[in-house]
């Protein structure tokens, strides 16, 4: 059994699929090709998939469409986007789907294979620390970080995705702290602008309730501030 992560690259050009198989397998991964989402659904159920690249506009569908079902349906495997629209509201829109990283085109396969390299190195760190990880406790909520959900005062899981969690467990755990859209950025591993981060924590405020405003709240032309009162537990307490 190879140890090379292996990849799903789903892109109806011939050329770029080309391209992205032969740099990545160079790169040090496994590597295995599709061109619509037919072929995407067939490579899934013979394949041990650690992490798609997926082209946004394919022939018979669309990446997004793909990525949220894929959320939807709980699916673990991260997904990188890929498309050549470039406005910010296509970027915040793939993040709100449940995208692990956005990448538009024309890009650099040295950066692909950087970013590629980041989500699957975080999503080691959330397996290595799983047994030994802490939850978080706050207004009722219950943020599991290695379930990766938060449960609410009823214990029933918040619809968050990928990228609203990741928005949230950077401030949960930072209670109390001024924290500037860079930093937050950079903690979520986002590089799409403020505006995706502004959207994200909009979301999330309505998704946490009626308190969603007095937990997250924005100093102006500085940053953000989680002011709930965080307490942490050993998991499974």
């Amino acid at each position: 059994m190879s140890n090379e992560p292996h990849l799903l690259i789903v892109d109806d050009d011939l050329q770029i699929r080309k391209l992205l198989g032969r740099y990545l397998a160079e790169q040090g991964f496994r590597v295995t090709l599709a061109s619509d989402t037919r072929s995407l659904q067939t490579a899934l159920e013979s394949n041990d998939i650690e992490l798609i690249v997926l082209d946004v506009m394919l022939p018979d569908g669309s990446g997004l469409d793909i990525c949220q079902k894929m959320r939807a349906d709980h699916s673990p495997i991260p997904v990188i986007l890929l498309t050549a629209l470039k406005e910010d509201v296509d970027r915040i829109l793939g993040l709100e789907m449940g995208a692990d990283d956005y990448l538009g085109k024309p890009f650099n396969p040295r950066e692909l294979a950087a970013r590629i390299r980041a989500v699957l190195r975080r999503k080691s760190e959330v397996a290595g620390h799983a047994a030994t990880s802490h939850e978080y406790l706050f207004d009722g909520f219950r943020l599991q970080p290695d379930l990766r959900r938060v449960l609410n005062p009823r214990g029933e899981p918040l619809d968050l995705t990928s990228a609203e969690f990741d928005l949230l467990h950077a401030m949960v755990t930072r209670s109390g702290r001024l924290l500037s859209r860079e930093y937050l950025m950079d903690a979520t591993r986002r590089q799409d602008g403020d505006r995706s981060v502004d959207v994200l924590l909009s979301r999330i405020r309505r998704k946490l309730g009626d308190i969603g405003f007095e937990l997250i709240k924005t100093v102006r032309n500085a940053g953000y501030v989680f002011s709930g009162r965080v307490e942490r537990i050993g998991a499974g307490e």
